[in-house]
């Protein structure tokens, strides 16, 4: 199974560990969307950063989302 995972809220003034966090999920831009695997190290990432962002179940088949 496949999560996107879209960046609803901007990191200024969050705390540098979850400005990395968020950067290493591969999000860059407020309302950018990437589609990641399911998997416990991408649960822990979204769990630190679930504030800044929101999941949607997908099957799809691109890496990248446009957004």
């Amino acid at each position: 199974m496949r999560l996107k995972i879209t960046l609803v809220r901007s990191t200024i003034g969050a705390i540098p560990k979850h400005r990395k966090t968020v950067a290493a999920l591969g999000l860059k831009k407020m309302n950018s969307s990437v589609i990641q695997e399911d998997n416990p190290a991408i649960r822990g990432m979204i769990n630190q950063v679930r504030h800044l962002v929101k999941i949607e179940k997908c099957e799809g088949e691109s890496k990248n989302a446009a957004g």
